[in-house]
């Protein structure tokens, strides 16, 4: 991989489409898998704040009208966890799933906490929803105790497992002829990244995930994927 991820995601031909909102984090979860397996894209953005998400047109991509959704030539995959499934499965090359069952489960675990247990619960609507009930103040604390939950299962789930990356020693691991990197590692990268600047959470309680995300920092993969960088990101 080299500079040109941005060029590469933004002006692809490829038949890989990615509707996508510069802030969401399911959808940066996305972007980050794209490019670590240096599959070329062309990235839709979905004005989430203007409504775009119920329009006709993309209702009919996502009747939830949620992002982010991967259209693959004539098959649509909403939904970050189906769509890193579908993307394993018919882009297997630099695999985001060991092979070995036991790393295999654990990342298929966190990815699920984070997707199912964590995200949802502060997600924005249901964030308004809080504050427009309780106050602004119980709004961050409903966000904040979810995702410390959360991340409590998490560190304990990773701490006899983590080496420099959530399973393993290097980004692209060697095992047998495969070049590994790890879904745990996708699902945790921008999850704390999301959590640490709109929640104000403390991470000194998460020393393993925070070691982690010291790592992802450094990334070229996980830059090129972050929202700032994206075609809709507004400054």
């Amino acid at each position: 991989m080299n500079s040109n991820y941005d060029q590469n995601q933004r002006l692809s031909s490829s038949k890989l489409v990615l509707y996508s909102y510069w802030q969401s984090s399911c959808s940066w979860r996305v972007r980050f898998a794209l490019t670590l397996k240096g599959l070329c894209y062309e990235y839709k953005a979905v004005d989430l704040v203007k409504g775009e998400q119920f329009s006709p047109e993309f209702e009919k991509l996502n009747p939830l009208h949620y992002v982010p959704v991967l259209v693959d030539g004539g098959v649509v995959v909403s939904d970050s966890y189906a769509i890193l499934l579908y993307l394993e499965e018919n882009y297997p090359q630099r695999a985001l799933l060991p092979a070995d069952p036991q790393r295999r489960a654990l990342n298929l675990q966190v990815a699920s906490i984070i997707s199912s247990s964590m995200q949802p619960l502060h997600m924005l609507s249901l964030l308004k929803y809080i504050e427009d009930k309780f106050g602004l103040e119980e709004r961050l604390l409903w966000a904040q105790s979810n995702i410390e939950k959360g991340f409590l299962a998490i560190e304990k789930l990773l701490k006899d497992f983590v080496s420099r990356y959530a399973t393993g020693e290097d980004v692209y691991m060697k095992c047998a002829a495969d070049d590994i990197f790890l879904q745990a590692d996708v699902f945790l990268a921008p999850q704390i990244a999301v959590v640490t600047t709109r929640f104000n959470m403390e991470m000194s309680k998460f020393p393993t995930l925070s070691r982690l995300y010291e790592t992802y920092k450094a990334l070229p993969e996980f830059l090129a994927s972050s929202p700032e960088r994206q075609p809709d990101a507004v400054h």
